[in-house]
């Protein structure tokens, strides 16, 4: 596989994960979806603001060559839950069409840029990009995580699940 198929793959999933989570999150009363539940960002909305924030905020900023933003990566971008969500669908919808613009050498090359607190740095494109979308997953794993502690389905988000969803339409 190239990298461009592998990455919109991944871009893809993306998106379908980013909806099957926040259709389960959406079960969720307004005091659950605010709780400390412990996770890196405490709870369910601070860790989805903050994955609205570092991926698409950030991250996708600096995959598009714009200027990488000096933020907090645990500020509160969107404090509105339905915004919030709305945000992150229209985020992942962003990737594919990025990925597909680039040229094949590309993914060879480096992805330089400034850090959130102005350090510069010089690291492999599709590794970064890789990051990018593991981090995604991580962050998505840690919700279902607490959707299960707080008595909710957890979501199969499973990329596996994606493809043989896409295999099966006509």
């Amino acid at each position: 596989m190239n990298p461009r198929t592998h990455f919109a793959t991944l871009a893809r999933y993306n998106a379908w994960a980013t909806r099957r989570l926040l259709d389960g999150v959406a079960a969720l009363g307004e005091d659950d979806y605010r709780r400390d539940v412990g996770l890196f960002f405490k709870s369910v909305h601070g860790t989805l603001n903050h994955l609205l924030l570092g991926e698409h905020g950030v991250w996708f900023e600096r995959f598009a060559g714009r200027a990488s933003p000096r933020v907090d990566l645990g500020a509160e971008v969107e404090p509105n839950r339905t915004r919030l969500a709305e945000r992150l669908l229209e985020g992942a919808a962003r990737w594919q069409p990025l990925i597909e613009s680039w040229p094949a050498e590309r993914f060879g090359g480096t992805l330089d840029y400034a850090t959130t607190k102005g350090v510069p740095l010089s690291l492999p494109f599709a590794a970064t990009l890789a990051h990018v979308f593991n981090h995604g997953t991580h962050h998505r794993g840690q919700v279902t995580a607490a959707l299960t502690l707080l008595g909710q389905a957890c979501p199969v988000i499973d990329l596996v699940y994606m493809l043989q969803e896409e295999q099966a339409k006509p």
